[in-house]
């Protein structure tokens, strides 16, 4: 029995320094640790939110959800714990490069300015921002907003887009910037503003979660186009690529249509042709 009990212990101090050897940046980080961090939105459904019963939920957080499974799987521990830790717009990337949360888990932008922060995963989804009005409202575009008053979370890629817009159209309106969409469907809803500028698929799920949704309409215009990712450290490639591999599997084997339905499903929308094509190009062989 004492030969069988020191076999298995040799055999455990022969492979566990091996995988310490192997493991870096954030994949140390959570294998020492036994917790992996997840950023969320506290209200940016149906990607990041919570819900009413106070738990992060969403879209992006059930990518997210997948991506810890593979992160079990190759650190050969089921005992890894999810922390959550909810993030303002303005946060964000800053949180992910001073390593308080170890992925961001919401409706961010992949841009290229950006990446001198932070890095990204393969694309989990294209939409592009719009506007959203009282019903009955006239305006139809950012052309239209001459005089008006119009809200847009500040530092978001829709705010830089949205003042560029207003600048070469010599369009003169008041942007008003908020923290969160929160914020900005308070002011709509009193008329305290006259437009919502945000990602359009945001600005759907946050007319669906009013009170009243008939209050609320769409301009049909989209002056963004928004690739989405979730966000990791720079220069960590081990951690990205299971992450990456972990969303190739779920769009590869087709199940990412079960997360779609799940989120979106109930909007009667199907994916549009541009985002089955993402998933397509990015469901790469192992």
């Amino acid at each position: 029995m004492k030969r069988m009990l020191f076999a298995a212990a040799l055999a455990a101090n022969l492979v566990s320094p091996a995988l310490a050897q192997e493991l870096t940046g954030t994949l140390q980080k959570i294998n020492d640790s036994g917790t992996i961090v997840l950023g969320h939105r506290e209200d940016s459904p149906p990607f990041s939110f919570v819900d009413k019963s106070k738990q992060p939920a969403g879209y992006s957080v059930d990518l997210c959800l997948r991506i810890v499974e593979a992160v079990k799987e190759r650190l050969g521990r089921s005992d890894i714990t999810v922390k959550y830790v909810m993030l303002g717009a303005d946060e964000r990337l800053d949180k992910v490069a001073d390593g308080t949360v170890d992925i961001e888990c919401g409706n961010t932008t992949h841009t290229i300015s950006r990446q001198e922060k932070v890095d990204f995963t393969n694309m989990t989804f294209i939409t592009g921002a719009s506007l959203l009005l009282p019903a009955g409202s006239t305006i139809q575009s950012v052309g239209d907003l001459a005089g008006k008053r119009v809200s847009v979370v500040e530092g978001t890629t829709t705010e830089t887009t949205l003042r560029e817009r207003l600048k070469q159209s010599l369009v003169e309106a008041k942007v008003v910037t908020v923290k969160d969409h929160g914020e900005a469907m308070k002011l709509l809803s009193k008329g305290e503003v006259d437009a919502h500028a945000g990602d359009q698929i945001v600005l759907i799920g946050l007319a669906r979660a009013a009170k009243d949704p008939t209050k609320f309409m769409l301009a049909p215009e989209l002056f963004t186009y928004e690739p989405y990712a979730l966000v990791v450290r720079r220069n960590d490639a081990d951690f990205r690529v299971v992450a990456d591999g972990a969303l190739a599997q779920l769009y590869r084997s087709g199940q990412i249509a079960q997360v779609y339905d799940k989120w979106f499903g109930d909007w009667g929308g199907r994916p549009s042709r541009l985002l089955l094509a993402m998933y397509a190009l990015n469901g790469l062989p192992q």
